[in-house]
């Protein structure tokens, strides 16, 4: 069984305040110097073999339910 993996964050120009929980969180702990987005993965196990299709399959997949890309981007990958 292969493996895709869909990688969703919100687009530079976005407001994350879940990213800025984070950061001030880690402020606090000490750790100065860090600035955090935060951003959903999603791994979508393929039964045979991975072909463009697929990958196509897939990419449609986070196009329509996945992401939200008004808001979002997006990247595919072959996991492994």
């Amino acid at each position: 069984m292969a493996r895709v993996v869909v990688e969703v964050m919100p687009k530079p120009e976005i407001l994350d305040p879940q990213g800025k929980a984070v950061t001030g969180a880690l402020k606090r702990l000490g750790f100065s110097g860090l600035s955090v987005r935060q951003g959903k993965r999603f791994e979508i196990e393929i039964e045979g073999e991975i072909t463009p299709e697929r990958i196509e399959q897939a990419t449609k997949a986070a196009d329509s339910l996945l992401a939200n890309t008004t808001i979002e981007n997006y990247v595919v990958r072959v996991d492994g």
